[in-house]
């Protein structure tokens, strides 16, 4: 047994950080306390938290330049190793990724987090998942009979859609409950209906499947969460409205794409108002495709709005409870995943989580981490 001593151990749950020895047994933690026996690592002067949870990735989208396919699932293999080694654990991929990576991840043919996958992004005629370009038409930048086809008109569509998804293996249901923040700038956001998206929610339920709605406007995101969806990713405008109908949802802001744009003030308003209403907040960055921007960046940014505490905490507990994962992982206590991240130095402070990355172990197994991550 390997027992990591002398760090401070952070508990999300609370804020603090105490100081007390961790022993592992396999891929599980088994005891939380001081002065511990077992096969000892020296974790002094640092600070150990669970592993980091990002909630909405995209690790295998297309490349812009026209490439084979095959380019798209190969240039994930080095995203995935590198989330690892910067403490990432657990992933939910939000569009791109499919369920031959969860394979490779689970067979050891590759490095990376646990990954869970959505497929590709539900949507009407219209709508976001609509790959129409006004030369050529209908194009498919996927095209991959395992990224089955996204588009739906009308309930019973819905509900056929969500089944193509789950047949193909997809963890999670996601739907464009408003389009690119493009469209929504341009005055031509096509929605799904409320009755498409109760269907499509309903479906979802009936085959084990939770719901991510990607909702950039206050509209979207109250027809969305008043659908059922489990979590509302971006709420880049959220009102007084947006925030009352979040009450049974979680809100995943991904801050990171747009920080630099004109509305980012607007999107750090809809943070501060969800957080001083009580929402809960989980991480997500958005792994803005390239360059690959990942949850040590959005963390960065969470922690501006809500603290360094409440941002690691949407990063590993209250990620786990969204992905419903909260019996396993996403706090050091015993019985759950031996998944830690040992940080440099005692503070919560997340400005350079990269830089301060001194260990990380997933299932219990230490990860390589090299300089600079």
């Amino acid at each position: 047994m390997t027992v990591l001593a002398g760090a401070l151990v952070f508990d999300p749950e609370t804020g603090d950080a105490e100081r007390a020895d961790v022993r592992l047994n396999g891929d599980r933690i088994t005891e939380v306390g001081p002065r511990l026996d077992g096969d000892r690592v020296d974790c002094s002067g640092g600070l150990l938290i669970p592993g980091l949870i990002d909630c909405h990735v995209h690790v295998a989208f297309p490349r812009p330049e026209p490439l084979p396919r095959s380019a798209r699932v190969l240039e994930a293999v080095p995203v995935l190793r590198g989330l690892l080694a910067r403490g990432i654990t657990t992933v939910r991929d939000a569009w791109g990724a499919d369920a031959g990576l969860k394979h490779a991840l689970r067979s050891g043919w590759i490095t990376g987090p646990d990954l869970l996958v959505s497929l590709r992004q539900l949507g009407p005629t219209g709508g976001l998942g609509d790959s129409w370009e006004p030369p050529a038409g209908a194009v498919d930048h996927f095209g991959d009979p395992s990224l089955p086809d996204p588009l739906f008109d009308g309930p019973d569509a819905a509900r056929a859609a969500v089944r193509r998804m789950v047949r193909a293996g997809a963890d999670w249901i996601k739907v464009g409950a408003s389009g690119a923040m493009r469209a929504v700038r341009e005055g031509a956001d096509v929605r799904p209906t409320d009755d498409e998206l109760a269907a499509l929610v309903d479906e979802a339920r009936r085959c084990g499947r939770d719901v991510l709605a990607h909702a950039h406007t206050s509209a979207a995101v109250v027809s969305a969460a008043r659908a059922g969806a489990r979590s509302i990713e971006h709420g880049t405008f959220l009102d007084d409205n947006a925030v009352a109908a979040l009450g049974d949802a979680w809100y995943v802001p991904t801050l990171s794409p747009i920080t630099t744009s004109e509305f980012a003030e607007a999107h750090r308003r809809s943070v501060r108002l969800a957080a001083e209403a009580g929402v809960r907040i989980a991480a997500g960055s958005d792994l803005a495709p390239r360059p690959h921007v990942d949850l040590t960046t959005e963390l960065r940014l969470l922690a501006a709005v809500l603290g360094d505490a409440a941002a690691l905490k949407a990063a590993t507990s209250e990620a786990a409870r969204l992905l419903r994962l909260d019996d396993d992982r996403g706090r050091i206590e015993p019985g759950l995943r031996a998944d830690l991240v040992l940080l440099d130095g005692p503070d919560l402070d997340v400005t350079d989580l990269p830089g301060r990355v001194r260990a990380v172990w997933h299932d219990g197994k230490r990860v390589g981490v090299s300089a600079g991550n």
